[in-house]
């Protein structure tokens, strides 16, 4: 499926994938010729990428962390995933946070993130009296309610 994506900023890059079988489009910050922005620990920042994606009707852009990242660094997607609305034309920005120990630093250029073009099925809400819990083998349990986080089939913690 091809994309179409504006840049906003002439130093802005095109997202691309970096293996012939990647889910994502990897995103790079755009903070023009030396720019850099810095994490420290705990903080966040919205990371430009001078860009703009008009997608299909019908998909989203989902703005997931890169592993790598997140292994080697703590810095992730706060709202991960973001969502891009297939309605939405204005700049694309990734909302980093740095859950490390050390100071993380965003130069221009760097690879922040992965962009995910996926299908999404338009809910319409309806309002009924009430649910059946009867048609639900989990029923009203929540949180934690299937299981602790021992070996499988271990009970609640």
């Amino acid at each position: 499926m091809r994309v179409p994506f504006a840049r906003l900023h002439p130093e802005a890059e095109l997202p691309r994938r970096m293996s012939a079988q990647a889910a994502g489009l990897d995103l790079v910050a755009c903070l023009g010729d030396g720019g850099r922005i810095e994490l420290a620990p705990g903080g966040r920042a919205l990371i430009p990428t001078g860009l703009a994606v008009a997608l299909p009707p019908g998909y989203e852009g989902q703005v997931r962390p890169r592993s790598g990242l997140a292994l080697r660094h703590g810095v992730t997607v706060l709202n991960a995933p973001g969502t891009i609305d297939a309605d939405y034309r204005g700049e694309i920005g990734v909302l980093l946070i740095n859950l490390g120990a050390e100071p993380f630093g965003v130069a221009h250029g760097d690879r922040i993130a992965q962009l995910v073009v996926a299908p999404v099925s338009p809910a319409e809400p309806v309002l009924v009296e009430a649910l059946e819990a009867a048609t639900s083998e989990r029923g009203t349990g929540g949180y934690g309610s299937t299981g602790g986080f021992g070996p499988s089939g271990s009970s609640p913690r």
